[in-house]
C-alpha cells in the first residue's frame, strides 16, 4: 500500500487540504503544477490524489486503498493513469505526443483519464509547445498532474493554464522523524536530516559505505584541530583527500564539518535539543566551555567560504590546507 492520506497531509498539510476541497466541492482542475524541492512528496502526493479520482470506495474522498483501482495505482498497472518521466536527461516531443494519443482513446474503464508528467521542466522546446498544446484543449474527464523542482523554467504559458500548488520543503525534524521510522538510528537521521531535504537521498546515503566513512573522517579531523593542530595538515594529506576526490563529495565533507562547528555554537546558546551529532554531545560541551562564541562563528565563516570556493577550479588539496590553517586561527 502506498502513502496514506493520514501520512502525506503530516508532510504537506496544505496541499492535501486544497485537494481534499477540490475533490469535496467536485471543482477539480484539469492540470495542477506541483512544484517544490526535492523530497517533498511531489510524486507520492500525485498518486494519492490519483488514488482520490479512481478509488471505488472513498471515504470522505480519501481513497480505501484496498478496492482493486487503488491496488493497480500502487503497483503501475492502472490503465487509464499515465505516468511519463524524462527519456535520459529531457522528455522529448515523442513522448506528448504518444500521450495524445493515448488521451484520444476513451478510458479503459471509466470516463476519467490521468497522465502524470515528473521533472516537467526537463522537456525539450518542441516537447513543451505540445505539452502547451494539449493543456489548451483538454478532453472530457482528462487530468493533469506536472511535478517540478523548477517552475522558473517552464514556459509561462504552461504555468498559466495550471493550479500551482507550492510544496514546502520539511524541516530537518520532521525529516528525521521519517527517517528514523525507515529504519535509520536516531544519529544517522539527526545527521543526514542537515544534509539533505529529500527522504529517497538521506536513505540512499545511509547505505553507503562512503559515506559511513566520511563521518568518521570529519569526526577525526574536527578531533586533530582540537587537540593535535601539528598534525591537521599531515591528515588532510594521508586521509581526507584520498577520501573526498569529487567537487560533490568534498561539499558534503565541508557541509558535515560545518554541522560539527555548529554544534558548538548551538551548545553556547543554550539550544541542546537541536545538536546534529548527539553522540558527540559530551565532548562537545565540553570544548563549548573552552572556546567563544565569536571564535565559533569565525570558524563557521571559513568553512563556508571554503564550501564557496568549490564551485571555482581551486585544487581541493590547497583548499583544504588553507581551511584548516585558517581553522587554527580561529
Amino acid at each position: 500500500m502506498g502513502n496514506t492520506w493520514e501520512q502525506l497531509e503530516a508532510l504537506q498539510p496544505n496541499v492535501l487540504k486544497i485537494l481534499q476541497n477540490s475533490l469535496l466541492k467536485e471543482r477539480v482542475a484539469h492540470a495542477y503544477l506541483f512544484e517544490g524541492s526535492k523530497g517533498t512528496g511531489k510524486k507520492q502526493i500525485s498518486f494519492l490524489f490519483a488514488k482520490a479520482l479512481f478509488c471505488q470506495n472513498p471515504v470522505n474522498h480519501r481513497p480505501c486503498h484496498e478496492c482493486s483501482n487503488c491496488r493497480r495505482i500502487d503497483s503501475g498497472n492502472h490503465p487509464d493513469i499515465h505516468l511519463l518521466e524524462p527519456a535520459g536527461l529531457s522528455i522529448k516531443k515523442e513522448q506528448i505526443q504518444f500521450l495524445q494519443s493515448e488521451f484520444t482513446k476513451t478510458g479503459v474503464e471509466s470516463n476519467k483519464k490521468l497522465y502524470i508528467v515528473n521533472h516537467v521542466d526537463k522537456m525539450t522546446v518542441s516537447a513543451a509547445n505540445s505539452l502547451l498544446k494539449f493543456l489548451e484543449e483538454p478532453g472530457n474527464g482528462t487530468y493533469a498532474v506536472l511535478l517540478t523542482e523548477n517552475i522558473q523554467r517552464l514556459l509561462d504559458t504552461i504555468i498559466s493554464r495550471c493550479q500551482v500548488i507550492s510544496f514546502r520543503s520539511l524541516t530537518p525534524e520532521q525529516l528525521a522523524e521519517k527517517l528514523v521510522e525507515n529504519g535509520l538510528s536516531a544519529v544517522d537521521a539527526s545527521i543526514l536530516s542537515n544534509l539533505t531535504n529529500s527522504i529517497d537521498e538521506a536513505i540512499e546515503l545511509s547505505k553507503d559505505e562512503w559515506f559511513g566513512l566520511a563521518i568518521k573522517l570529519v569526526i577525526q579531523l574536527y578531533e586533530v584541530l582540537t587537540t593535535r593542530p601539528q598534525q591537521a595538515l599531515l591528515f588532510i594529506h594521508e586521509k581526507w583527500v584520498t577520501h573526498f576526490k569529487e567537487k560533490e563529495q568534498a561539499h558534503i565533507g565541508l557541509t558535515l564539518l560545518m554541522l560539527l562547528y555548529r554544534d558548538l555554537l548551538t551548545l553556547q546558546v543554550g539550544q541542546e535539543s537541536k545538536i546534529v551529532y548527539r553522540h558527540k554531545i559530551e565532548e562537545l560541551k565540553q570544548q563549548a566551555l573552552q572556546t567563544t562564541q565569536e571564535k565559533a562563528i569565525y570558524r563557521l565563516e571559513v568553512i563556508l567560504k571554503a564550501k564557496n570556493k568549490l564551485n571555482s577550479n581551486m585544487n581541493l588539496q590547497l583548499l583544504m590546507e588553507q581551511l584548516v590553517l585558517d581553522l587554527q586561527e580561529g
